[in-house]
């Protein structure tokens, strides 16, 4: 029955990339006129907003990238990843090479570069792009982007800083899980151990230090000390979806790296997180959270946002492969129902990104600012690997 579940499973999933996702962001991103991509697209497709936002944009070269590579040989795709290099490459750089926030449709620049996520996305697309073509400029600027998020790590926005002497200085979660990330695909696309030191460094960092084993949580800030600050919102700050994806992170470089106590750590908090991140009421995973259930400054704290999920789905699954643990085959099935029974749109192609609570879709969009071709294909993509290996194994 498991085995057969499996296959189910993975061919729901694989059909669900093949027939509708892809599909939906091949038809409707592509800014024909001036290049690069349209990412605030509506329900049905059509576009609401010109803004071409940084990180939205490297994803989606990464993306069609990766498709290339690994799902078809389209050649659609590789011009669509080809294009969206060149435009970002031309406009979207500052004088000191880092990546702009933000662009207008032209490409003149529209918000400065005060976030070094627009660097790590550049580092992941134009990497992917060297993979299957082998043209030098694609490597040269996957590691000058690389170079430049390990660059700025200890002061992320630069002279784009607001805070002053008064704001206590804190390590960040998301900039380890990325660079943990990033060193992995460096790895795999670019075929170099450049970054394999700060690989490690990242995952130990995640899972020895802003992993609190005694509160069974995993923080989003820490103290430059390594220590926990609970007096403050920031400091007690819980991101379920970001804990998710890190782990799945962690566990990739575990299994790669052939490291089973790493391995057994990473599932040991994909419990913890499950467990303190689930809505135990109206099912799925919160989008923040407050350490001791304080007030959190986020209004939109207990809403319902797809990445998550789709983060918890790879992670679950991972932990099943690792593990062969029924639990985690049960979380997953859990978790796959809601996923696919609140987020798919069963009217048009792509899926609903954010709902209320209690699971109702509160935004017709199906990207924008902070979603794009990204999350919801790489889980689809993700698990469909996973579920082939598992039943192999």
């Amino acid at each position: 029955m498991t085995k057969a579940y499996l296959q189910e499973t993975c061919c729901r999933y694989e059909k669900e990339l093949l027939e509708n996702i892809i599909p939906f962001w091949e038809k409707n991103c592509e800014d024909t006129l001036y290049g690069g991509y349209f990412t605030c697209l509506d329900r049905d497709g059509t576009v609401y907003d010109t803004e071409k936002y940084m990180w939205m944009q490297w994803r989606i070269v990464y993306m069609f990238a990766l498709f290339y590579k690994d799902v078809n040989k389209s050649e659609n795709y590789l011009r669509l990843a080809k294009q969206g290099f060149d435009f970002l490459t031309k406009y979207g750089k500052s004088p000191d090479g880092t990546y702009y926030f933000a662009l207008n449709r032209e490409g003149v620049p529209s918000v400065a570069p005060y976030n070094i996520f627009s660097d790590c996305f550049a580092a992941m697309g134009a990497a992917a792009l060297y993979h299957v073509t082998k043209e030098e400029k694609y490597r040269v600027e996957a590691c000058s982007a690389m170079d430049n998020y390990i660059r700025r790590m200890d002061d992320p926005k630069g002279k784009w800083e607001k805070s002053l002497s008064g704001k206590k200085k804190r390590l960040s979660h998301g900039h380890f899980m990325m660079l943990a990330n990033l060193a992995a695909t460096m790895k795999e696309l670019l075929g170099t151990d450049q970054y394999e030191a700060q690989a490690d460094h990242a995952v130990r960092t995640v899972v020895e230090k802003f992993w609190n084993k005694e509160m069974g949580l995993l923080f989003e800030n820490i103290n430059e000390d390594g220590s926990f600050d609970l007096e403050s919102c920031e400091g007690r700050f819980i991101n379920p979806g970001h804990g998710l994806e890190s782990m799945w992170f962690v566990m990739q470089y575990a299994e790669r790296k052939n490291d089973s106590l790493l391995a057994e750590k990473a599932v040991e908090i994909v419990k913890g997180i499950l467990e303190k991140g689930t809505d135990k009421e109206y099912g799925g995973l919160y989008y923040f959270m407050d350490a001791l259930h304080k007030p959190h400054l986020e209004l939109q704290w207990d809403m319902k946002l797809w990445w998550p999920h789709c983060e918890a789905l790879i992670a679950l699954l991972y932990a099943y492969k690792l593990t062969g643990e029924e639990f985690y085959l049960d979380q997953f099935k859990e978790m796959d129902t809601y996923t696919w029974s609140k987020f798919k749109d069963d009217l048009h192609p792509e899926w609903f990104a954010y709902l209320n609570r209690e699971g109702k879709v509160t935004h017709s969009l199906k990207g924008g600012k902070w979603k794009t071709f990204f999350h919801l294909p790489r889980m689809l993509y993700m698990c469909s690997k996973l579920l082939k290996s598992t039943i192999e194994k």
